[in-house]
């Protein structure tokens, strides 16, 4: 399909449907807007508000992507991707209008929790969208594409942010709101929704009591199906498995919250902490598409183990840093570890789903990383700055570790249903 990609694109991602390309190209458009977020406790000062009702704001923007994930799977499921998309998208979109034309805290509150939480619908359906258009097999290079535009998107952003700010905050919203109902014309025009698909039936003999196929012991009963995530509670290893991302996503969101707090403490300027994203961005962006070939050969719970390992390593070596050779040196140990992790998660997700409920799979994944992040902007500095950085870079290295082994524990019982799924 060689007009669907660049000719310079890497093995790995070579071989991927149009669709997939389709949400690559706007995942980067998308995250080229992603300008207001990281400036808006700039934009918050720029109107008098003080710092008690900043946090009135942030958490409100936390809360959103609590309730986005979850309200998308369905929404998935039930309407569609493409629709869910629209929804959010066009959502969020005015809701970046909403906040910088709000007059009042409450009100910038309510438009901050609209924004995170109409966008955050966005990553499930596209996600599910995603598993619908590859098989099992290239789901991991699929999702690794969509990391990496991402991540193109968001390193592009952060020098244009810096940039627009100066010139007017209205900037930021403009161009953000504009990036979105750009990626919402694109679903609109190119993205097809695929056909729903039916829960299938257990045969007779499994509902009599009769001997349940090979494979399937962990599989949600879909006779019980309703309409919200009750088929992802009933799936014994999907319950296993979502904690220990969890927990994985926690260390690697410290890098956000306790990054910035060791270098403002260790004396150090914000403009060392800007280098150090640069840093990650040039990494990620330079070698995600050849680590994801190279390592392809190998089993995906294992390398998700091992990158897991080393972000959790890359974090506590924070806590050994006292100059910018040495953050330099832990940022580059946790985005090696970025690189190694990308798309493996959410391609494992995918193939624990049954088609007609890959939406909230989806949708619970989306949501244990918003839980994580949250997580890491509240327990995690609060643990930095009431028990101190040591126990936050120990407590990152041993969470980190040990839920990386139990992850690499479960490699038998994922490929035993992966195995069951690809067989029926």
């Amino acid at each position: 399909m060689p007009s669907s990609k660049p000719s310079l694109v890497p093995s790995s991602f070579r071989g991927l449907p149009p669709v997939v390309w389709t949400i690559f190209a706007g995942t980067i458009v998308n995250r080229l807007g992603y300008l207001v977020t990281p400036f808006l406790v700039f934009f918050l000062a720029s109107r008098g508000v003080t710092g008690a009702e900043t946090s009135y704001v942030l958490g409100a923007l936390g809360a959103g992507n609590l309730l986005g994930p979850a309200v998308g799977g369905i929404l998935a499921d039930r309407i569609g991707r493409r629709p869910t998309m629209l929804i959010g998208l066009i959502g969020a979109s005015a809701a970046q209008g909403a906040l910088f034309l709000a007059p009042g805290v409450w009100t910038m509150a309510a438009a901050a929790m609209l924004i995170s939480a109409a966008g955050s619908t966005v990553s499930p359906a596209a996600y599910a969208l995603l598993a619908d258009a590859v098989d099992s097999e290239r789901r991991r290079r699929a999702y690794a594409l969509f990391g990496w535009g991402v991540n193109i998107g968001t390193a592009v952003a952060g020098i244009l942010g810096g940039y627009l700010a100066a010139q007017g905050y209205w900037l930021l919203f403009a161009v953000d709101a504009g990036s979105m109902l750009v990626y919402a014309l694109v679903v609109a025009v190119r993205l097809p929704e695929p056909r729903r698909t039916k829960p299938a039936r257990k045969p007779e003999a499994d509902t009599e009591g009769g001997p349940k196929p090979t494979g399937d012991s962990e599989r949600p009963d879909v006779k019980k199906e309703g309409i919200g995530y009750g088929v992802v509670l009933r799936d014994r290893l999907a319950l296993l498995l979502l904690p220990l991302f969890g927990v994985q996503l926690f260390v690697y969101s410290l890098t956000e919250v306790a990054l910035p707090l060791a270098i403002h403490d260790s004396g150090l300027s914000p403009a060392v902490y800007g280098a150090m994203a640069a840093v990650n961005a040039v990494l990620v962006v330079a070698l995600q598409p050849f680590v994801t070939a190279w390592l392809s050969r190998f089993p995906q719970l294992a390398v998700q183990g091992a990158g897991s390992t080393l972000i959790a390593l890359g974090v506590a070596l924070t806590g050994l840093a006292d100059g910018i050779v040495g953050y330099a040196v832990s940022v580059v140990v946790w985005s090696l570890g970025e690189v190694v992790v990308a798309g493996i998660a959410a391609g494992v997700v995918a193939n624990l789903a049954p088609a007609h409920a890959r939406g909230r799979y989806q949708g619970a994944f989306s949501w244990t990383w918003g839980v994580a992040r949250f997580a890491a902007l509240t327990l995690g500095v609060a643990t930095y700055t009431t028990l101190g950085p040591s126990v936050l870079w120990w407590t990152a290295l041993v969470a980190g570790t040990a839920t990386a082994l139990a992850t690499v524990a479960l490699t038998a019982r994922v490929n035993a249903r992966t195995d069951h799924e690809l067989a029926a």
